[in-house]
């Protein structure tokens, strides 16, 4: 835990009591604040005082000794209208603040010399950190990662000056963090999203701008440029510090590009290394390609080189129900992408396999499949489970040859015997639903979880091994 020591002897109001909340306020507490910490759920409530959280209803509070609150991301700040507790927290004249604003404030007052690496993005961004975070350990860098995901920032390691935090952080805790200070920071892409939350696209980008705010004179802001809101970002950004473009499909002047698994890092149009991605397989596709062309240039920017950062590359098994490989079974592959909730993320994994046995379906969202009809000539055949079985065969008609499986585990037996027929060097039984899971799971890591269980008790299935890369 770090300590938050910038209240002492202070009201503090923390409201939403999830992870974060309740890791701000015991690191309020430990650091000597007095807490007033409540949410709207009975249930959260319970959890937090079970956890020796102190609880008072701040609908009732006197708002005037209350030096701060702390509001859990998830919390509305601006739109469709601010919650009440944000309410009372501005009609008082409170300000309001998230955990990771703590943690930015007692990193600046503690002045230890830890590295902070800080990564957004509409999409992609976990696999990102988890990435930067694998290739700096790795390179031999103790790492603390967490933030959006993993740990609540405040229940990280307290700052170290031997210490890299590596955080991913949501517009929602961007919003809420205006000290935000990296030594490096990304920002991936920017594509309509949470739009219920910002209002409008402009402002969900100009959110996603501010993770360069607060960088150093000898830091490092990195930026894809592949969409129209970047390019408009990485043409203001005002420097002095370095600025790394990453570009898919074509060139940059500075930075990291990739072109049919290839990085290349190159300084003011002269190229200073190449890494390959060929036969990484938690890497495959061209949203994995800026991925990695991402976190190789955070890499960088932390002192690693090359060759270091190609082992790391190559030793990254990827992250869970996102494109994990499970196992193989011969020549067949079998595909964990149920982190794949609508047809935007299934089309990322349909894009990245030619002979695909695809598991499709759950609790359908609105569209369905739409959007996903240039893939369907890569799809081998299609087992329909859950809710969505009835509209997606209606969907595929005639273009996907289908079958109605209806649970998990029957469309698992059906593609893996049909997938261990075909002549192909490499099919693949893709579970990428393109749906939410409440139909039949609890959440789609229960379903991911679900079909790793299940594949990995199929006769003839080893688990999948990490493959090394290589520096060109």
């Amino acid at each position: 835990m770090i300590p938050v020591t910038t209240f002492p002897g202070r009201d503090v109001a923390v409201f939403g009591l999830g992870l974060s909340g309740i890791a701000a306020a015991h690191a309020l507490a430990t650091g000597g604040a007095r807490v007033l910490a409540w949410d709207d759920t009975q249930a959260s409530r319970d959890k937090a005082a079970a956890q020796g959280v102190t609880l008072h209803d701040l609908s009732s509070a006197d708002w005037s000794g209350i030096a701060a609150l702390v509001l859990a991301p998830g919390i509305p700040l601006t739109h469709l209208e601010p919650h009440w507790s944000v309410k009372q927290a501005q009609a008082a004249g409170v300000e309001v603040i998230g955990d990771t604003e703590l943690f930015f404030r007692e990193r600046a007052k503690e002045d230890s010399g830890a590295k902070v690496v800080v990564i957004t993005g509409t999409n992609g961004k976990s696999t990102t950190t988890a990435l930067t975070a694998h290739l700096l350990e790795v390179g031999g860098r103790p790492v603390a990662l967490g933030g959006n995901i993993g740990h609540a920032v405040l229940d990280l390691p307290q700052f170290s000056p031997s210490l890299t935090y590596v955080l991913e952080l949501s517009t929602f805790q961007i919003d809420l963090s205006p000290s935000l200070a990296a030594d490096a920071a990304a920002l991936l892409n920017v594509t309509p999203d949470h739009l219920d939350r910002h209002g409008t696209i402009e402002n969900y980008a100009a959110i996603k701008a501010r993770v360069f705010d607060g960088l150093p004179a000898d830091g490092t802001a990195v930026i894809g440029v592949d969409d129209d809101y970047c390019r408009a970002i990485a043409d203001s950004l005002p420097g002095p510090y370095a600025v790394k473009r990453i570009a898919v499909g074509h060139p940059v002047e500075t930075g990291v590009w990739a072109k049919d698994g290839m990085l290349t890092e190159v300084e003011k149009g002269v190229e200073r290394g190449r890494v390959g991605l060929d036969g990484i397989g938690s890497l495959r596709g061209a949203h994995n390609w800026q991925n990695a062309a991402t976190a190789y240039a955070l890499a960088r920017s932390q002192g690693l080189d090359a060759s270091t950062i190609a082992k790391g590359l190559g030793t990254f098994a990827g992250l869970a129900h996102r494109m994990e490989q499970v196992a193989r079974a011969g020549q067949v592959l079998f595909v964990n992408d149920s982190k794949a909730t609508n047809a935007d993320a299934t089309a990322k994994a349909l894009a990245s396999f030619t002979d695909i046995y695809w598991i499709v379906g759950g609790r359908p969202k609105a569209g369905g499949l739409a959007g996903l009809e240039p893939f369907f000539p890569r799809i081998a055949r299609a087992y329909l489970i859950g809710e969505a079985a009835d509209e997606f065969a209606a969907q595929l008609g005639a273009d996907v040859d289908h079958v109605q499986c209806g649970t998990l585990d029957r469309a698992i037996e059906a593609a893996a015997a049909d997938a261990r027929r075909s002549r192909g060097p490499e099919p693949v039984v893709l579970l990428s639903p393109a749906c939410a899971s409440y139909d039949q799971f609890a959440n789609f890591e229960a379903r991911g979880k679900s079909f790793r269980d299940i594949v990995i008790r199929l006769p003839g299935v080893s688990p999948v091994q990490p493959t090394q890369g290589r520096a060109a």
